[in-house]
């Protein structure tokens, strides 16, 4: 994800939620980085601090009041992450 030279660069991705037509807007910082690495029965999340911000910004979003159980987010390798990334998917669930 690379900002184009001189210009304020957000990028921003909605998911239309299934219940009630709800759309929920997902925002990165512009400088994020954010890599996940798979390594055998540990999963490790390394993020500067925009990619902090932008990670505790998308589980807000999916906490939020009215989104629905199952409401979820996919990162992928150069989707939101650093290449190289595994994927992560950010999921609500309220069930048991």
């Amino acid at each position: 994800m690379n900002p184009e030279s001189g210009s304020p660069w957000m990028e921003s991705t909605q998911v239309t939620a299934v219940t009630d037509g709800a759309a929920l807007v997902f925002t990165w910082n512009a400088d994020a980085r954010i890599e996940v690495r798979d390594l055998g029965g540990e999963v490790v999340i390394e993020a500067n601090a925009a990619g902090l911000e932008t990670l505790a910004r998308h589980l807000l979003v999916l906490a939020g009041d009215g989104v629905p159980d199952g409401a979820h987010l996919h990162l992928e390798d150069s989707n939101g992450l650093e290449e190289g990334s595994v994927g992560l998917v950010l999921e609500r669930s309220d069930g048991e």
